[in-house]
């Protein structure tokens, strides 16, 4: 997505794409990161404008650059899981963009975190051993 672009054109993607996190482009180069969460303060800030219009409304006369994180903290595709998990932590983000040589080239978020832990330590394995839990009557 580029910068220039409406938030609603973004929502719409990150819905059915069921993404919490975009990386956006300006002439190729990463300018920011658009996640849920600046999709919902873009709309509360709107709401308590306009309090006349609808949602989508909103979201089509904000643009991209207006909403989204400026300042991204990124990895390159050599960086250690263990020392990204430590920035997302420390920073308390959900997802660093991977860039090589200054473009993006992938998006490494907590849930890919997740998922490589759980390989490492053979969830699959040791599923049968967990006790299961009551279910919510």
């Amino acid at each position: 997505m580029d910068a220039s672009d409406s938030l609603d054109l973004a929502d719409d993607l990150m819905r059915l794409g069921r993404i919490r996190h975009m990386p956006i482009v300006s002439g190729g180069r990463l300018v920011g990161i658009l996640s849920q969460r600046d999709l919902f303060r873009a709309a509360i800030s709107s709401v308590l404008q306009f309090r006349s219009s609808t949602e989508r409304e909103w979201l089509a006369k904000i643009s991209i650059r207006e909403a989204m994180t400026a300042s991204v903290y990124t990895v390159t595709p050599g960086t250690a899981v263990r020392e990204a998990v430590e920035i997302m932590i420390e920073k308390r983000i959900g997802c660093l963009p991977v860039l090589e040589e200054g473009a993006v080239v992938g998006l490494l978020s907590e849930s890919d975190c997740l998922r490589y832990l759980a390989r490492l330590l053979d969830i699959s394995q040791t599923k049968a051993d967990l006790p299961e839990l009551p279910s919510p009557d």
